[in-house]
């Protein structure tokens, strides 16, 4: 089959008239459409998809285009993968084949994956405590069993991805897709349970103020959310990019501010929730009392958490739901407001209205419900063999336009 493998030895080629360096990357990035052996069943209760279409993560592109930084070579993580790689794992597809003791699906049924490579699709028994709980971006399993190292799928070189004419998944990580839910809405499952965990788990107070850090795939789902749970919380956005920003406003929040200079992000923040600004002898000011109740960062950068600390009240919450190399930053203001600092990893078994049950399933019955609707966040989509444009609109939002691309395999 063909397959977009990471890993590899770089095809380089130039784009005329782009000096940026995520462009430049691109150029020399370790990354090629390979033939490749069609994927096998790992197990019994395995099966085989056709991908349809395929989201590009954030995490995807900032490993193609090399985005993670120069200090990230002592990344724990790196203990969680195995090599070579076909990433993709915000994937819509047809089930293929079947194994002999895989239950509750059919060849021929969409399915929308659940990615994570826990106890269960390594066969792990008995499964660990979290896997139990439903933390299953939490198992203790993601490294043993006859499966190769990889938390998800695409980051196991024995478990393919999306960006490839095959994937094979385990039966519990495969969702049917109601029919009357597009491809170009079911591809968000990933994401939008990516925000829905960070804030279920860390909800705004009743009637509080929120900052969304970011309004990439995860800051506008998370906007969405908000709006849809928590009618009552007032949102304010930063965004990076013009289609972001429009994206933000359409999806309710009641302010959005441009990604820099730091200092008015502040300033405006302030201003906006009551804070009392304070001026150091150098560096950003600091609100205190501070404007924000939570801020849920998307990001994940030392500059975006010196903004989140500052503007943050007291006792706060700041949430860690963005990638990104690590970084020194000015973190007094955590310790002096006795901010909490958390991180939040994927997602599991969540609690929406009182019910419990897997975040992708909440996400459909959203969706089913006309509660959500992300599709306007799909600006492009390029077929596997384009695959270089695809990252190239992603390197280059500023021109493009882009917010959300996938690969498009129908």
């Amino acid at each position: 089959m063909k397959a977009l493998v990471y890993g590899v030895p770089p095809e380089p080629f130039e784009v005329a008239g782009h000096r940026g360096k995520l462009v430049q990357n691109l150029g020399r990035t370790p990354t090629a459409l390979r033939d490749v052996s069609d994927p096998v069943l790992l197990h019994q209760d395995w099966v085989i998809t056709r991908p349809r279409l395929t989201g590009i993560c954030g995490s995807d592109s900032k490993q193609i285009l090399m985005d993670f930084g120069e200090d990230d070579a002592d990344n724990a993580m790196a203990a969680f993968c195995s090599f070579p790689q076909v990433m993709g794992h915000e994937v819509v597809a047809d089930v293929v084949e079947l194994g002999p003791k895989a239950r509750g699906l059919e060849v021929g049924q969409r399915v929308v994956l659940n990615p994570w490579l826990s106890c269960g699709p390594r066969g792990i028994v008995p499964q660990c405590p979290a896997c139990v709980s439903g933390d299953y971006s939490l198992c203790w399993s993601f490294t043993d069993g006859d499966i190769k190292p990889g938390i998800h799928t695409g980051v196991s070189a024995d478990v393919t991805g999306g960006y490839a004419e095959l994937m094979p998944a385990h039966d519990s990580m495969l969702f049917p897709v109601p029919d009357s839910v597009p491809d170009e809405v079911a591809v968000f499952a990933d994401p939008f349970s990516v925000s829905l965990h960070a804030i279920t788990r860390h909800p705004p107070p009743s009637s509080g103020q929120v900052l969304v850090y970011g309004a990439g795939s995860l800051g506008l789902c998370a906007v969405a959310i908000l709006r849809a749970l928590y009618p009552e919380v007032s949102v304010a956005v930063v965004a990076r990019f013009d289609a972001q920003a429009e994206l933000a406003r359409a999806f309710g929040a009641v302010k959005v501010l441009a990604h820099e200079p730091r200092s008015d992000i502040i300033e405006e923040l302030a201003g906006w929730g009551g804070g009392r600004l304070r001026q150091p002898l150098l560096g950003l000011p600091m609100a205190y009392p501070g404007a924000v109740d939570v801020v849920y960062d998307t990001v994940g950068k030392p500059e975006t958490f010196e903004v989140g600390v500052r503007v943050l009240t007291a006792r706060g919450t700041l949430v860690k739901a963005g990638v990104h190399a690590p970084g020194r930053w000015e973190w007094s203001p955590l310790y002096f407001k006795e901010i909490n600092w958390v991180g939040s990893n994927a997602f599991g078994i969540e609690e929406v209205d009182g019910v419990r049950q897997h975040a992708i399933a909440h996400y459909l019955d959203l969706v089913s419900s006309s509660r959500i609707n992300l599709r306007p966040m799909l600006t492009h989509m390029f077929r596997l063999d384009r695959w270089r444009e695809a990252f190239l609109a992603i390197a280059d939002q500023a021109g493009s336009g882009a917010v959300k691309v996938a690969i498009d395999q129908r």
